[in-house]
């Protein structure tokens, strides 16, 4: 990796750290140690979805225009004000506003961050530039939560301020490694669609493949990652009996996998089509969604249960590893040239929506209807593997097998390599 790369990826581990102190504790923390009620806090997790919504349409203009980096910076600033104001509010309107604030700057980190790794890497090291974000989001994350876990205490506001100046300071912290980054030309691939920034949204909704994969993106997101905190876990509780520490155990496998298995998945995915894995991942979740039904429609005992519920965050886990390299390269290798920021904000955007329908359908679907719930999202699963399918039928054979380009990457605004150089 260049000094670049280098520094995205520290800036990505240091943000995914500073997240993963606050966001185990959110509801926690305005739900009772500020007294606000449930209902608050769950107006507070609705905020962050409604702010992304809001602020994504402009990031990939923005990042399109002004370029990643500066993007970056000015959100990186705002994530930092909202959590400094959201660990010191007390009322709800102040604690509102804060995650509003908060909920924007993540948004945007995530397009920004996407941009400058495609803007530092070539179609040959993209994959692999991509899964290493991956895997040190979930480390971030995970360490973050766990550090977290042994500083917080219910009974003194205090400590949930300190967790949030910390997460402001790993913010901040990032502006001050990123601030200095020189961002080098985007190698391109010779088969990428031609266009240039001007024609925005209408250029973007006019790329067929870019559209059914969005669409793609949608039931991915919708059908896992938008039930991990809400219908699978209600549905874990009410239909499987899991308990709260099991929930937990869960969670901690999920996340296990995705660090244990990444690079040995990528090893396995680099040389494979892209909808090909995609596929895959869907016949896994489907695999996954199966075993949740065992364990809370089956004639299981309880500590079957538990392994059979723990084995399925495991399962989603593996064909999270197997997505990270596979779906963001992809999304970067379809946008034309100077529009990848475009391209991967409208990604985000999909990817918030999906977030913000998942719990609402989910939560209630899985506490209440569980065999309903499990057919449905089985069906989910197998329907991304369909989407998969028809999506390779759009894609040009070198954005679907990257590795077969490789002495056709460029950089971008150079003559192609000839073949046989």
């Amino acid at each position: 990796m260049g000094a670049a790369m280098r520094r995205i990826h520290v800036g990505n581990a240091l943000s995914a750290f500073g997240l993963g102190f606050t966001v185990p504790y959110l509801y926690v923390y305005v739900a009772q140690v500020r007294g606000l009620g449930a209902m608050t806090a769950g107006l507070v997790l609705a905020v962050f979805a409604v702010a992304a919504l809001i602020v994504l349409p402009f990031a990939g203009r923005a990042i399109v225009r002004r370029g990643p980096l500066p993007v970056l910076l000015a959100a990186l600033v705002a994530a930092a004000v909202g959590a400094l104001s959201l660990g010191v509010s007390g009322s709800a309107a102040a604690v509102l506003l804060s995650a509003a604030v908060l909920g924007a700057g993540q948004a945007v980190m995530q397009p920004a961050l996407a941009t400058m790794i495609v803007d530092c890497s070539s179609a040959d090291t993209r994959s692999r530039a991509f899964a290493t974000q991956f895997f040190l989001q979930n480390l971030g994350l995970g360490v973050g939560g766990l550090i977290g876990g042994h500083l917080v205490d219910t009974t003194r506001v205090s400590s949930f301020t300190l967790l949030f100046s910390i997460e402001a300071a790993m913010f901040l912290l990032l502006v001050v490694v990123l601030a200095t980054v020189r961002m080098p030309h985007s190698p391109r691939v010779e088969e990428a669609p031609a266009g240039s920034a001007r024609g925005g949204w209408k250029q973007l909704l006019g790329n067929r493949a870019m559209v059914q994969l969005c669409v793609l993106g949608f039931v991915l997101f919708f059908a896992c990652y938008g039930q991990f905190e809400s219908g699978l876990s209600a549905y874990g509780v009410e239909a499987a009996g899991i308990s709260t520490s099991a929930l937990g155990t869960a969670l901690a496998a999920n996340t296990l996998m995705i660090v244990v298995a990444q690079f040995a998945v990528l090893r396995f995915v680099e040389r494979r089509r892209r909808t090909r894995v995609i596929a895959a991942v869907g016949l896994i979740w489907a695999v996954a969604w199966a075993v949740a039904g065992y364990a809370g429609l089956g004639d299981a005992s309880p500590e079957m249960a538990t392994a059979a519920f723990v084995s399925t965050y495991a399962l989603f886990g593996l064909g999270e590893a197997m997505l990270s390299p596979t779906v963001a390269p992809l999304v970067a290798d379809l946008a034309p040239s100077g529009m990848a920021g475009q391209y991967n904000s409208a990604f985000a955007l999909v990817k918030q929506l999906a977030l913000a329908v998942g719990p609402a359908v989910g939560g209630p679907l899985g506490a209440s209807l569980h065999g309903p719930y499990i057919v449905a999202f089985f069906l989910f699963s197998l329907g991304m593997s369909v989407l998969a399918v028809r999506l390779g039928r759009e894609l040009t054979d070198v954005q679907d097998r990257p590795w077969a380009a490789r002495s056709r990457v460029v950089a971008r605004g150079a003559e192609p390599v000839p073949a046989d150089v």
